[in-house]
């Protein structure tokens, strides 16, 4: 039973308390409600009995004593690495034939190499934590600020950030040094943007800022359980019985830094991995190529055929061996001597640890280390994807996926800031039926060019203003004139509603010439500037005031500064599509002003707006046909009664703890309505540089492209006609839910017959489409199709009765366009191809609506753009233009697949080769298990005399040169029909292999047996398999020079230097002996061989007859049945490979500023795969910088690395 003692809360409250896990009696602890959490401010042994977690974070995967047998699991999770454990466990048994070190050996390498790459990626995160645990923070403490690590950090203590700083737990904010109790906050390392945001304490607790005050300080916070979501916090502050509701305002999040604020003043809510951004902290799903996933089924392929070898080994064993034979020497007690299936049984597994070694161990490892390099070295390092004006280099975040990208063949594609810039400017806008703004977009020039038309720009009027955001020309609004208009009231309220209705925070003088606006989104930026343009300049924001500086409102050339309190936001989501604020005049008027969506804002006007709302409707539909994003702006004038009773209901909203979003909309929607339509808004996207290019590009590769976005259909349809997307000769099957049928529904407004009619229009549309689209697939030159749906359409179109149909009609279309699309339709829409087409999917986008659809696609890919970093934390590759798909994809994904394909192919050929010797030898030997080679041949076979020149053509190997891939996009092809891994292509290698293994298998054990030494003794069984494995390090060594279509002195080394390798170990091995070894049976075999004539000869002869087999192969192939990068090497056989210079000479054309910022984007620094604050490591940047001699400015993503590290003295930066 819990006794409270003096409780200071009221019982109104006690409800939302959490009980405690177990009785106490201590201090004023009242039963809490399992969902919520009380936090006592300040009272630290009140706080004691809850055991909240402690601040300390831990980032690590093993432990002292977690590390051996976790490192071991997570090795042994490989299918191969299991059978080889198996195999090792076989060979020291008695059955073995081959000593236990031939498998134990190489098994124990594999794995030590990468346990010790385990634990130094830990030991460093590991340090980093070390160092965020032990930075310090001042509490307070007997009325007095005291520093302290953070991990000693507790739930309700009170602490004081300085300005700069970093959060080190999620803190109830309560007082600042800003005036107002604001302070601003960077969540760079949240969310990657770098605007500020403002923050507000609740009134009741701004005195709390000196230790003498705060410590008086004894309040409760009622507040919700951790959780991930990073911008909802519901909680309740009581202090001295009052309850004041707690919103995301006033939570500061652990990883964010201060910013322009001396100090503030908080309390502890949620401490370590409680924190929201831990809590968000979690690795993107794993991803597997799809080659990987086939290579698991060519490994199950090659254990039936060693299965297969040992059943024939096993039953030519059971029917050879005669009990009878004397010269056997058989006794009763052998195991020999028992009947045939015994024979069998034990000569199975005899052979199963001969033959093991036709699984290669050294696959996996060799495969991780040619995909590393590729991501570090090539990919990271390549300048065709170097973007000088951010100074973002290409960014491989995985090396798994390197080979997926040459396979992909269907690219999903959001629009804004991955196809287009993202540098909004405001263009158009319509007032009151009357359309203004001059000019040409870029896609009705676009539009214009496709017609055959000629675009005459208008001459800009002498008084247009040009700056970042504002692009918009007409005289009849600028510098006053729009008192002249015919509805200059109007005018007055869509400046106002731009200057006012936002959540922009302006920076610097107060001045419109040096002002700096803080937006969230480049859109809202554009706006308050258009404002400041039209007269209207917003310089100053509290959190309850608004100031604008107004000019020519009372007459021309007046300018004075107005004060307009806020008294509600109502704030944009996805859901509601709109943003509103009621605002309080100077002289009492009160007006609610609101900005969305068209379709949003259109539903909630007041009655008798149908003619400027048809006209307004007319201009949008000109305003997205020209490819610019719009927005509706409404505003309706309150009374103080409607006004006073609404706002009650707002604060019982608020205050809920429960569902407090939903019943924050629905009381949203009591006052948004009755709108009187102002106009519209149009900003200009420009599209990225090279767009259209790339996207051709891609297209003659094969590769078809999807775009999503959720913008209007008019804009997108026309976003994709300037890409060269959609072209007029293309069939186009439009689906889209503004039909009259859907319209007419939609007036009656009953929500289950709107559902009924849209599903209806949306099955006949797909059944009509697709059946139009079946008819032009069977003509001879059908046009090419393409399919644009609509958001509304899509959700009825993914339902599972109507997803066939959706995505037979989608296959069968070149391009795709969806419109008006939530973020979680991006992610349904990839994984319908996904799963159901069976196709290699490709995601690219830049913002956080992407994130779902970037880690739903086999390869996703994050654009470093202006919408933060959140795209680039979830991505596999980050890359900083549209544009850069073509190399990432044509040249990098291509080489990357053919490389990979022939890695796999060559360990399946020299294993199969080399085992199918000893398996020949097994038929002379009555299928005993007597094995053909020593053991040391057998264990440095794969790791020392074969290894080095398959990673060599695992990183060098190129069919055809980079410039040449981009040239002839066809050849991506290949990579999309799988053509290299095709069961076809592992049979002709697994025929060379019999063949290889044939010609040195009998070629030499037939003629050795007339060969002597020069002593005159025959050749025993020790000469000739050292015989046979010499020819046969020869001839897989020097095949790898056969196979090369580009050989670097890189080849002949390797190659060279593992052919000397083996002869070096052969003299060394066989001219030792111990009295414990193997060994006497190859004691000085190899100085025997070269004594003899019989050695040089076949060492000449039996490699180039065993290798004339493919050369024959490969003429034939070229000759009669070639590859396309066959075809194109044959007409540019005569040009040298323009590749190394392409990179040169991009280099020498950088200028000296490019240059260093790309000396700088290539400084070592740490990489992190995670998202979260705790886990970035802390940015070396500088110190490699100084090292090299490269001046590197900080930037914020760098400052917010430095989050973990302690504050020291600041060095002032070079002139």
């Amino acid at each position: 039973m819990v006794r409270s003692g003096n409780s200071s809360v009221d019982s109104s409250s006690a409800s939302h308390r959490r009980t405690p896990s177990r009785t106490v009696t201590l201090g004023h602890i009242q039963p809490q409600a399992p969902s919520y959490r009380t936090v006592y401010c300040n009272d630290r042994d009140s706080n004691m009995p809850v055991r909240f977690k402690g601040n300390s974070i831990s980032t690590t995967k093993y432990n002292v004593f977690t590390f051996l047998p976790k490192g071991l699991f997570e090795q042994f999770r490989r299918i191969a690495n299991i059978y080889f454990l198996g195999i090792s466990c076989l060979s020291m048994t008695p059955i073995s034939p081959v000593s236990p070190i031939t498998n134990v050996a190489p098994l124990s390498m594999v794995l030590l190499v990468s346990l010790i790459k385990e634990a130094f990626e830990d030991w460093k995160r590991f340090q980093n934590d070390m160092s965020i645990n032990n930075t310090t923070v001042e509490i307070l403490q007997d009325q007095q600020w005291v520093p302290i690590p953070w991990r000693k950090l507790q739930v309700g203590d009170i602490v004081k950030i300085k300005q700069d700083a970093f959060f080190p737990a999620d803190i109830l904010f309560l007082s600042s040094t800003n005036p107002d109790g604001i302070c601003y906050v960077e969540t760079a390392n949240l969310d990657g943007e770098t605007n500020l945001k403002i923050r507000k304490a609740l009134e009741r607790t701004w005195d709390y800022l000196v230790p003498e005050k705060a410590a008086e300080f004894k309040g409760e916070i009622q507040c919700e359980q951790p959780n991930n979501s990073l911008y909802t916090f519901t909680g309740n502050l009581v202090v001295q019985k009052q309850t004041l509701p707690l919103s995301p305002d006033q939570l500061l999040l652990r990883g964010c830094s201060l910013r322009n604020t001396e100090y503030i003043v908080g309390a502890v809510v949620f401490t370590g991995h409680e924190t929201k951004v831990m809590m968000n902290a979690m690795n993107a799903p794993s991803k597997r190529s799809t080659l990987e996933k086939k290579l698991d089924k060519l490994i199950i392929t090659i254990f039936c055929v060693l299965i297969t070898m040992c059943l024939i080994g096993a039953i030519g064993c059971s029917i050879v061996t005669d009990r009878e034979d004397l010269y056997l020497g058989l006794q009763k007690s052998d195991w020999e001597y028992r009947n045939r299936l015994a024979i069998g049984f034990f000569t199975f597994f005899t052979l199963i640890t001969l033959f093991s070694s036709i699984i290669p161990i050294s696959l996996y490892v060799s495969i991780e280390m040619i995909k590393f390099i590729q991501s570090t070295q090539f990919i990271n390092r390549d300048l065709n994807m170097y973007h000088a004006e951010t100074n973002t280099p290409a960014s491989a975040r995985t090396s798994n996926l390197n080979e997926e990208l040459g396979q992909v063949e269907y690219i999903f594609s959001d629009k804004t800031g991955t196809l287009t810039r993202n540098l909004m400017e405001f263009f158009k806008c319509s007032i009151g039926g009357i359309s203004y703004g001059c000019g040409v977009t870029e896609i009705e020039r676009g539009i214009a060019q496709r017609n055959g038309l000629k675009v005459h720009e208008e001459e800009r009027s002498t008084g247009a203003i040009r700056e970042k955001g504002f692009n918009f020309d007409d005289p009849r609004l600028m510098r006053g004139a729009w008192r002249n208009e015919p509805n200059p009231d109007l005018c007055k309220e869509l400046f106002r509603c731009l200057a006012i209705c936002h959540t922009v925070l302006p920076e610097g003088d107060e001045s419109p010439e040096k002002i700096v606006y803080q937006a969230a989104s480049p859109d809202e930026a554009a706006l308050v500037t258009a404002a400041k343009n039209f007269g209207f300049f917003f310089y100053r924001r509290t959190p309850t005031m608004v100031y604008v500086r107004e000019s020519h409102v009372e007459k021309m050339g007046k300018i004075q500064d107005v004060t307009y309190e806020i008294l509600n936001v109502l704030e944009f989501n996805s859901t509601r599509k709109r943003q509103s604020v009621v605002c309080r005049y100077p002289d009492g008027r009160l007006v609610l002003y609101c900005k969305g969506a068209d379709n949003v804002i259109f539903e909630r006007l007041a009655d008798g707006m149908d003619d400027v709302r048809k006209v307004t409707r007319e201009h949008l539909e000109h305003f997205g046909s020209s490819g610019l994003r719009t927005l509706c702006l409404a505003y309706r004038d309150l009374d103080p009664e409607t006004y006073n009773s609404w706002n009650e209901k707002f604060i019982q909203a608020k205050s809920a703890l429960r569902d407090r979003e939903k019943k924050l909309d629905e009381v949203a929607e009591l006052i948004e309505k009755d709108l009187t339509l102002i106009g519209s808004t149009a900003i200009e996207d420009k599209l990225q540089e090279g767009v259209p290019n790339c996207i051709e590009t891609l297209s003659r590769a094969g590769i078809k492209i999807w775009v999503l976005t959720g913008d209007k259909m008019e804009t997108a349809i026309n976003i994709a006609y300037a890409c060269n997307l959609i072209n007029n000769d293309m069939k186009q099957f439009i689906i889209s839910s503004e039909t009259d049928a859907i319209r007419e529904a939609e007036e009656r407004g009953e929500q289950v017959e709107i559902a009924r009619v849209i599903k209806e229009e949306v099955k006949n549309e797909l059944r009509k489409s697709l059946e139009e689209a079946q008819l032009y697939m069977h003509t001879v030159a059908g046009p090419k199709l393409a399919l644009v749906i609509d958001g509304k359409c899509l959700m009825y179109a993914l339902d599972p009765s109507l997803r066939v149909t959706l995505l037979s009609l989608s296959l069968n279309c070149t391009s795709v366009v969806c419109c008006r699309v939530s973020p979680l339709q991006k992610a349904q829409v990839t994984s319908l191809v996904r799963k159901g087409a069976k196709k290699i999917t490709l995601s690219i986008g830049d913002g956080a609506n992407d994130v779902s659809m970037i880690q739903a696609a086999h390869v996703g890919i994050g654009i470093s753009g202006m919408e933060g970093m959140q795209a680039v934390m979830a991505s596999d590759f980050a890359i900083a233009q549209f544009r850069f798909l073509t190399d990432l994809l044509l040249v990098h994904g291509r080489w990357s697949y053919l490389r990979i394909c022939k890695v796999v192919m060559y360990f399946f050929y020299k294993n199969l080769t080399f085992t199918l010797t000893q398996f020949w030898f097994t038929f002379r030997t009555g299928f005993s298990g007597q094995r053909f080679y020593d053991d040391w041949f057998q264990s440095l076979y794969n790791v020392f005399f074969t290894a080095l020149p398959v990673i060599v053509l695992g990183l060098f190997e190129k069919d055809v040169s980079a410039s040449l891939s981009k040239r002839y996009p066809e050849l991506y092809r290949e990579g999309i029909r799988d053509s290299f891994f095709k069961w076809r292509v592992v049979a002709v290698w697994a025929a060379s292999a019999v063949y290889q293994s044939l010609v040195c298998y009998l070629f030499v054990t037939t003629s050795s047996f007339g060969a002597i030494n020069s002593s005159g003794k025959i050749f025993g069984l020790w000469d000739v398999s050292t015989l046979v494995f010499t020819c046969l390090v020869i001839a897989v060594n020097v095949r790898i020079l056969l196979m090369s279509n580009s050989i670097t002195r890189w080849h002949y080394i390797t190659v060279g230097g593992s052919i000397l390798a083996w002869l070096v170990f052969a003299f060394i091995y066989c001219g030792i002996t111990t009295p414990r070894d193997r060994n006497e049976n190859v004691y000085f075999v190899i100085y025997v061989l070269m004594s003899t004539f019989y050695f040089y000869f076949t060492l000449v002869l039996v490699p180039v007859v065993s290798l004339l087999g493919d050369f024959v192969f490969q003429g034939v192939e070229r000759w009669f049945f070639p590859y396309d990068y066959q075809i194109v090497q044959e007409i540019h056989r005569h040009e040298s490979d323009a590749s190394k210079a392409d990179h040169l000479e991009i280099e020498n054309e950088l200028t000296p500023q490019e240059a260093r910022s790309y000396a700088i984007s290539q400084l070592p620094r740490e990489l992190s795969k995670h998202t979260g604050f705790a886990f970035d490591s802390p940015g070396y940047e500088s110190f490699f910088a100084s090292q090299l001699g490269v001046y590197a400015p900080q930037k914020a993503w760098d400052v917010a690395r430095r989050a973990s590290m302690r504050s020291r003295p600041k060095v002032p930066k070079k002139k």
